[in-house]
């Protein structure tokens, strides 16, 4: 059965219209019709189930019909990554949001090679992921920012785990809510004191290889959630 995240609220015999893009996707793609039934979520009132009342090329009305699942806590994991080419940060977005990420801060250091990004299409990615995922949220999009900033700005009570190649013990401090990833070719110099220098940064090792920033993030992420020390 479809499942598409609506930003409006949710509850029984409550009368939804589709954006565009969802109604082709309904209609065009998966070729369903009215008395079908879809799944729908909010990132509030959990998940539930809708009857198609009428569906066209750009228009559909949906009908809400039943609760499938209550809104829970999610963990409370953010992710801050170096901005990449468009194709590797497009997949850090698509994995960090099926790995259960809440937040997602893209980063801008000495090394990235990308100026700016897309925000309506990392969006876009983030959302079909969640959908795909079968996640009750699609993880919150902050603008970019550079390094020096995000370090200022920091909540001084939420740990940080920097990926650092060969830069510290693989087992997460207790207390890390967050991973920081660098860009191809690591962080420079400067910014590698800095974070040494945060009280609230650890450096941790990913292994004895060179991995590629996308590959770091998903072994990042996977590494703070096997060691159960995200915030909840």
């Amino acid at each position: 059965m479809p499942r598409l995240f609506v930003p409006g609220d949710l509850a029984a015999s409550i009368t939804l219209n589709l954006s565009s893009e969802q109604a082709h996707y309904l209609g065009g793609v998966m070729r369903l019709h009215a008395g079908e039934s879809v799944i729908l979520f909010n990132g509030r009132d959990g998940e539930w189930s809708a009857l198609i009342d009428d569906i066209k090329r750009d228009k559909a009305r949906l009908t809400v019909q039943t609760q499938l699942r209550r809104q829970t806590p999610e963990p409370d994991l953010w992710l801050a990554f170096a901005v990449l080419k468009r194709d590797a940060t497009d997949l850090v977005v698509q994995k960090a949001t099926e790995l259960g990420v809440s937040a997602l801060l893209p980063v801008f250091t000495a090394r990235t090679n990308a100026g700016r990004i897309n925000a309506v299409r990392l969006e876009a990615i983030a959302r079909e992921a969640a959908e795909q995922s079968e996640r009750l949220t699609v993880p919150d999009l902050r603008a970019p920012t550079p390094l020096p900033d995000l370090l200022a700005r920091w909540p001084r009570d939420r740990g940080l785990a920097a990926a650092i190649e060969r830069g510290g013990p693989a087992c997460v401090p207790r207390g890390a809510g967050a991973l920081l990833v660098g860009p191809e070719g690591g962080f420079a110099p400067a910014e590698l004191d800095a974070l040494r220098a945060a009280s609230f940064v650890s450096s941790i090792s990913l292994g004895p290889r060179i991995l590629r920033a996308e590959t770091a993030v998903i072994a990042g992420l996977t590494l703070l959630q096997a060691e159960g020390w995200s915030t909840t």
